[in-house]
């Protein structure tokens, strides 16, 4: 009595209104599954014969319209051969029909690597920005062969053992069929070609690494640790690659009078003990020129004062930070004998703090009492 054959769709494992897209990952999931070189069990021949079978016929548009009107008769007819001479091959033949198979893989175009370096900027450029020349070292080609490896004159030649496939099949035959094994040559290391005359000056690599002047723009409001990253400056990328990046770290100097906080500047003023007792009009520094700051009579140690719009310039938008002068009010160390007596006298004419005539709250009580 005749087997009667499954259903192509159920043989897959997909509706009647599959697309084809997914008929072909269906299969291709099956195909990895029961592949006679993956699966040991005693049904997975049979079963990849089926998937195979079924594929075949759902993946042709014709023939899969004559099954869908006539069942398995259809498709027999719209073959126009049997089954039994369909050979798959092995199971790298599965990413070979699917993937685009091995050959020339090594000689796809790769990107080349990053690159990081340090640059270090004095503080007023990294506040008004700069432009400047950095020493980029990276990998670039050959400046002899232009990359070809070849010395001037001649070029690579197609590898013979691979005919300029960059690989090499090896067909086993066993009672599944015809397998394929492909692996990369080992001649020309999958690039098809070979040099016989290897540059003298690259010694057939293709690179070299070279040190490049590069100019560079950095923004006004950089700050101490920013990175900044240019696209495609970079090492050379491989077989026509886009070139990698390059990402510059910046270090900033300190400055002599101010420190910086965010985008506005810290000085620290200092003051005697005179000028901050009686007052003063003065020019405080700032990274441009001087600015008049007034000092009002009593001013403390700690208080600080605003100069607006002398700071560092806001590295997103416009405008700047401010400048924020930190009063310091200095003791003086050595005095002349005239110095001395003036300030003894200034000493006996304010008191001394906190010791007039208040006898504390023990000394009042003890009046009220009697």
């Amino acid at each position: 009595m005749a087997t009667t054959k499954q259903d192509y769709y159920d043989v897959l494992g997909v509706s009647r209104s599959a697309s084809q897209e997914d008929i072909k990952k269906a299969f291709r999931r099956l195909a990895m599954k029961y592949h006679p070189d993956r699966n040991k069990s005693d049904d997975a021949h049979d079963r990849f014969k089926a998937i195979n079978e079924a594929y075949e016929v759902l993946s042709d548009a014709d023939r899969r319209a004559m099954y869908d009107r006539f069942g398995h008769a259809g498709a027999e007819a719209g073959m126009g051969r049997g089954f039994e001479g369909f050979s798959f091959g092995g199971f790298g033949d599965i990413f070979d029909a699917f993937f685009g198979g091995t050959t020339g893989r090594r000689r796809q175009p790769r990107r080349g690597a990053d690159l990081r370096q340090r640059v270090t900027l004095a503080f007023e450029e990294a506040a008004f920005g700069c432009e400047k020349k950095v020493q980029v070292d990276g990998v670039e080609l050959c400046s002899r062969c232009s990359g070809l490896r070849a010395e001037p004159g001649t070029e690579p030649e197609r590898c013979a053992n691979c005919d300029g496939t960059g690989e090499v099949r090896r067909v086993q035959h066993s009672i599944f069929g015809q397998f394929v094994n492909v692996s990369t040559c080992d001649r020309c290391g999958g690039e098809g070609r070979v040099v016989a005359s290897p540059c003298r000056q690259c010694r057939g690599a293709g690179y070299e690494r070279k040190s490049r002047a590069l100019g560079v723009k950095f923004p006004a409001g950089i700050d101490d640790g920013a990175q900044l990253r240019l696209s495609g400056e970079g090492d050379v990328g491989a077989y026509g690659g886009p070139r990698g990046n390059l990402y510059l770290q910046v270090a900033v100097k300190p400055h002599k009078l101010f420190q910086r906080d965010g985008d506005d500047l810290i000085y620290h003023l200092e003051l005697n003990i005179a000028q901050a007792a009686l007052g003063i009009e003065l020019d405080v520094p700032t990274l441009e020129e001087p600015e008049p700051l007034r000092i009002p009579a009593g001013t403390q140690s700690g208080e600080v004062f605003v100069v607006r719009g002398k700071g560092v310039p806001h590295l997103r938008g416009g405008g700047r930070g401010d400048l924020l002068a930190r009063a310091q009010v200095l003791t003086p160390k050595n005095l002349s004998a005239e110095q001395k007596r003036l300030l003894e006298e200034l000493a006996e004419s304010l008191g001394t703090p906190g010791a007039a005539d208040d006898k504390g709250i023990l000394g009042r009580i003890k009046d009220a009492l009697g």
